[in-house]
């Protein structure tokens, strides 16, 4: 089934199509979700709940928005990255004493989506990473675009061994992303 078929099932209440893009296709998303933006206070079924409710929405509106120019998986992923931030202190359960918004390390409540969507994958990454020295070569080189020279300095190592150091934290990431991308394609069959 397409993307686009996927979409005119979900907004014909396909009981099936729903259960399975919900509960199955998207849950290693939606787990994620939980995680990284509500660390782990919600329930799954309380936060699919919402969304769905979200998306259906106006006749469905929001569903009827999706066109096609990316994958159905990331446009969810967005959408709903975007709502649940937004929503955050209404979704997470009203006897909590701590702010989410206090705790997470985002320092600007409303980004562009693709950028949260992205800043949240590269985070998910260096969580994944046993190595925290390559993740501090891949930040400050690549994502910080620092100076080498001054990289090398803060860690101590000659600049040669910086690239050696550079290039074994660039094939670690590259190592971790495929087998969550593997996890994910299993986890959807």
């Amino acid at each position: 089934m397409t993307d686009l078929q996927i979409i005119e099932r979900l907004i014909a209440r396909d009981e099936v199509v729903t259960q399975q893009f919900f509960y199955k296709d998207c849950r290693p998303l939606f787990r994620s979700v939980i995680y990284n933006v509500f660390q782990n206070k919600v329930e799954y079924d309380e936060l699919i709940n919402e969304l769905y409710l979200y998306l259906m929405e106006n006749d469905a509106y929001r569903l009827k928005q999706f066109e096609g120019r990316s994958s159905l998986f990331q446009w969810i992923k967005v959408v709903a990255i975007q709502y649940f931030i937004e929503k955050r202190d209404q979704v997470i359960e009203k006897e909590s004493e701590n702010h989410l918004l206090d705790q997470l390390a985002f320092t600007e409540t409303i980004e562009v989506e693709p950028v949260l969507a992205a800043k949240m994958d590269v985070e998910r990454l260096f969580r994944l990473m046993p190595n925290k020295r390559y993740v501090y070569v891949i930040q400050r080189l690549v994502l910080d675009d620092a100076n080498p020279n001054v990289v090398a300095e803060e860690m101590d190592v000659t600049i040669d061994n910086l690239y050696n150091i550079k290039k074994r934290a660039m094939a670690a990431i590259t190592a971790v992303a495929l087998n969550e991308m593997k996890a994910y394609e299993h986890s959807t069959r």
